[in-house]
């Protein structure tokens, strides 16, 4: 947690379907049967608007929404987490602005999910919200008054220690006025803000600061819905803290980034079985990511600055590994880590490949524009098999009969006869560059002999990938 400001993961699950302009351009980006894709990739746009953000589920693949609700004013990226009303009116843009996203959205197949705020307010003694409301710590004329939120009596009413259950519950974080969820009245309205945005559309939400409301309170709030959405609940680890993620169902799996830096930097041989251990959650309710945009300001991720390409190739790895549902960041460049996006989030100029300070998750040429990652939900939920690892820092494997990558993490080429399960046939490798027109590939390709063996180089410092849907002799 950083002061001022919780988590803010915002999420697309990404089901491609785009323009016949952006299919010409790039055929890899073609709309393929439904059955054959298995939609689990995550995209978090980060500081997106509204505008933007529909262009981008029109013209590519995947948008993201930051939260909806009226918030503090001013230019800092968290001034969107400290929520004055449940006005849809932000800095992102306007409810009309935000059901025109959420329209488009769905019109090109891609399901949006919400970050939204249950645990807090704003977190200053007063001020102006973005709709215009004028607000003080504990009073939002016409939506909340001192009773409703907590005053544990600790100094400043902040949390001291994460040992103590209460605190964490009842106590203020960095001074976010703390709503006192067990209460009827504030679970009553936070589910009429949910509502609200399903009634929009909204299919899913990612529940900033939930390790700051007890589960009995978010499983209340979550029965009055008029519909069950997804759900995806920051709930981060802590050794020795008194909350556990176990205790949350559905949550993102927050030790994954710290564990994958650690292996880029001294083996990735060990990445095979990432729950040996038993101390992660089931794959099945991990959110997993290489870094978000809290902790690529803290440092402690891999990030696009990172050394000798490991957070492209980390990236890689989410993407083809099993674990995990994979979210991919798409973000801005900063030089203080309280800046918030440029440009008053218009990222319109990405479209046309400007760069205002925005930045690509990683090169465009590992898919279909930013992330178009066929390669995932290609294989879907195909089984990890042909595990190989001939050093600490090259590793090599299969997904089914659907896929196969090799991560190449040393300082030389690897030159080797690797052994699928693909058919025969000619694949292009999506990493160097996806499917043309005209079914050739726009990068390095590989060809599977009858025995499921093919030879290749992968590249210093980088990785290769073929897939069932990208193949010219298809």
């Amino acid at each position: 947690m950083i002061a001022r400001a919780i988590l803010s993961i915002t999420l697309i699950t990404i089901l491609f379907s785009l323009t016949a302009e952006s299919r010409k351009s790039n055929p890899q980006c073609r709309r393929k049967p439904e059955s054959q894709l298995d939609k689990r990739v995550i995209i978090q746009l980060f500081g997106w608007n509204w505008v933007n953000i529909a262009a981008e589920c029109r013209e590519f693949i995947g948008p993201a929404v930051s939260p909806a609700q009226e918030h503090l004013t001013g230019d800092n990226w968290w001034t969107d987490y400290q929520a004055v009303s449940y006005k849809l009116q932000s800095k992102r843009g306007t409810r009309e602005q935000f059901q025109d996203m959420v329209n488009s959205c769905h019109a090109a197949g891609v399901k949006v999910i919400a970050d939204i705020l249950l645990n807090h307010m704003a977190g200053v003694e007063s001020g102006t919200g973005t709709a215009g409301s004028n607000f003080t710590h504990y009073n939002y004329p016409g939506i909340y008054q001192w009773q409703d939120f907590h005053h544990c009596g600790l100094p400043n009413d902040d949390v001291q220690s994460y040992q103590n259950r209460s605190g964490v519950y009842n106590c203020e974080l960095a001074n976010l006025a703390d709503l006192a969820t067990e209460t009827e009245y504030v679970r009553g309205r936070l589910a009429e803000h949910m509502n609200d945005l399903l009634n929009i559309g909204i299919d899913g939400f990612r529940v900033d600061a939930a390790k700051h409301i007890p589960v009995t309170d978010l499983e209340n709030m979550f029965g009055r819905l008029i519909r069950r959405p997804y759900m995806t609940l920051e709930v981060p680890f802590g050794a020795g803290e008194a909350i556990d993620p176990s205790e949350y169902a559905g949550l993102g799996a927050f030790r994954y980034y710290k564990f994958i830096r650690e292996a880029f930097k001294t083996g990735v041989s060990g990445l095979e079985t990432l729950n040996d251990n038993g101390l992660w959650m089931g794959s099945s309710n991990a959110n997993v990511f290489v870094v978000n945009h809290d902790k690529e300001r803290k440092g402690d991720a891999l990030m696009y600055e990172s050394w000798n390409n490991t957070y492209v190739n980390a990236q890689v790895f989410s993407l083809a590994h099993t674990y995990g549902r994979p979210t991919i960041l798409s973000s801005f460049k900063f030089s203080k880590p309280d800046a918030g996006a440029p440009n008053q989030g218009d990222s319109s100029h990405i479209r046309t490949m400007l760069n205002h300070g925005w930045i690509m998750v990683v090169s465009t040429s590992l898919a279909c524009h930013r992330w178009n990652d066929w390669f995932h939900n290609t294989v879907g939920r195909s089984k990890l098999n042909g595990w190989t690892s001939p050093t600490p820092q090259r590793i090599a494997f299969g997904r089914g009969s659907a896929g196969f990558v090799a991560i190449n993490n040393e300082d030389t080429e690897w030159r080797a006869n690797f052994r699928t399960l693909l058919r025969p046939g000619r694949y292009c490798d999506v990493v160097s560059g996806p499917l043309k027109e005209r079914h050739s590939c726009s990068g390095a390709s590989f060809t599977v002999a009858d025995d499921g063996t093919f030879s290749a180089t992968v590249p210093t410092r980088g990785s290769i990938a073929i897939h069932i849907n990208a193949s010219p002799s298809s």
